[in-house]
């Protein structure tokens, strides 16, 4: 049994189209090497480590600019390098780089003290902009667990007193080291107050789940201290982030949901078969996008499908495969109706978790845009088969 190629849908389609401003603001990124600038851009951006570090260029002989996307910018990140090395003299940079960054983003490992070259850099610049906004991004919050140990949920950093880290189960030594860089802000000048966000942005493969734990409180205090156009670049980035991350997950979408349709064809077959595709299914999108697929992510998914939507699936499922017993056409028709059903479902509920993980990876919350994903992404697999409609069911071509 075939089944047509679908196009992408949902979220790559609804992506805004606010014109591209002439000249993107910028974000003054300003930290020791390796310290995570890297891993904010890639997870801000969804661009690999490669494309980041094949696409910054050279502004001045210790600064660089990485433009997002390289065509049409949208947002561009400044980094300036040699903070540290005994030549360094940040003048030049902030000469160079003050007139055209929006936003300093101090980045800082939570457990390196020896921060005084990043500290010199800061009080030059607020010197001669005691306006601009000054984020810092306390990286690699794992360095300071015990060994094998997960990240903390819920996140427990919106408190970031050390009594307060400890009763949430913080590491003694980490929570003071977050105290303690803190404290090296407190001489800083400046109008504007400087914000501090912990974070551990990773790559999938280290085993810390979700990846870019953190950054829902890193986007919230992004959007409360930068200026309106570095928000608004930040959101069409996002949205052009998660566009990308909906590209990757098609192929999958495509092929789980093709071998629940081939699973489903003999009796019985499928009861076992679909249901444990769709969780798998589930579970590689999860890492697709950085968010952990646990009994909470599940119970959120299924209260934003809704309870009517569920039990119609099961319901229907189990009517299904009791027709692919009858003579004739439970062999015939009635297995192509099922296979396709399982096809469809598959595509829909993939779709929806894509919808969902994407909102959920940015800390947000939208059961109606999951339901209404579930119900775009099931018409559309079920008209991509017409052949096949007129053996399915009406209440099973309904979300």
């Amino acid at each position: 049994m075939q089944f047509p190629v679908l196009p992408h849908t949902t979220q790559a389609d609804t992506m805004s189209t606010t014109p591209v401003p002439l000249t993107a603001p910028v974000v003054w990124l300003l930290g020791k090497v390796q310290s995570g600038k890297t891993s904010i851009v890639r997870t801000l951006t969804g661009a690999t480590d490669t494309e980041i570090g094949a696409g910054f260029k050279a502004t001045t002989t210790t600064a660089r600019v990485f433009d997002y996307p390289a065509d049409a910018p949208l947002i561009r990140f400044l980094d300036s390098r040699g903070l540290g090395e005994a030549k360094y003299d940040p003048a030049a940079d902030i000469v160079a780089n003050g007139g055209r960054a929006h936003l300093l983003l101090v980045v800082m490992k939570a457990l390196d003290q020896q921060q005084t070259a990043v500290l010199t850099v800061v009080r030059q610049v607020r010197e001669r902009r005691p306006d601009w906004p000054i984020l810092v991004a306390q990286t690699s919050l794992h360095d300071g667990y015990k060994t094998g140990a997960a990240h903390l949920q819920p996140y427990p950093f919106g408190n970031l007193e050390p009594s307060a880290l400890r009763i949430a189960g913080v590491p003694d030594d980490l929570a003071r080291s977050l105290a303690r860089q803190r404290s090296l802000f407190d001489d800083i000048p400046g109008r504007q107050r400087i914000l501090f966000v912990p974070l551990d942005f990773t790559l999938p493969e280290d085993g810390y789940q979700p990846s870019d734990y953190g950054l829902p409180v890193l986007l919230s205090a992004l959007y409360e201290v930068a200026p309106a156009s570095i928000v608004a670049s930040l959101r069409e980035t996002l949205s052009t982030a998660n566009a990308s991350l909906a590209s990757r997950s098609h192929p999958h979408i495509l092929a789980y949901a093709t071998a629940a349709a081939a699973a489903d064809v003999l009796p019985f077959a499928g009861a076992v078969a679909v249901p444990g595709l769709q969780a798998k299914l589930l579970h590689s999108l999860a890492a697709i996008y950085g968010v952990p697929w646990d009994g909470r992510t599940l119970a959120e998914f299924a209260g934003c499908l809704g309870t009517g939507t569920i039990m119609r699936m099961l319901s229907v499922f189990g009517i299904r495969e009791l027709v692919k017993l009858l003579p004739w056409y439970g062999q015939t028709a009635g297995a192509a109706a099922a296979a396709a059903a399982s096809f469809a479902t598959t595509f829909a509920i993939g779709k929806a978790g894509t919808y969902f993980l994407s909102r959920r990876r940015l800390g947000e919350a939208d059961p109606a845009g999951v339901h209404r994903a579930y119900a775009e992404a099931l018409q559309q697999a079920f008209k991509s088969a017409p052949d096949r409609r007129r053996d399915i069911p009406q209440s099973e071509q309904k979300a």
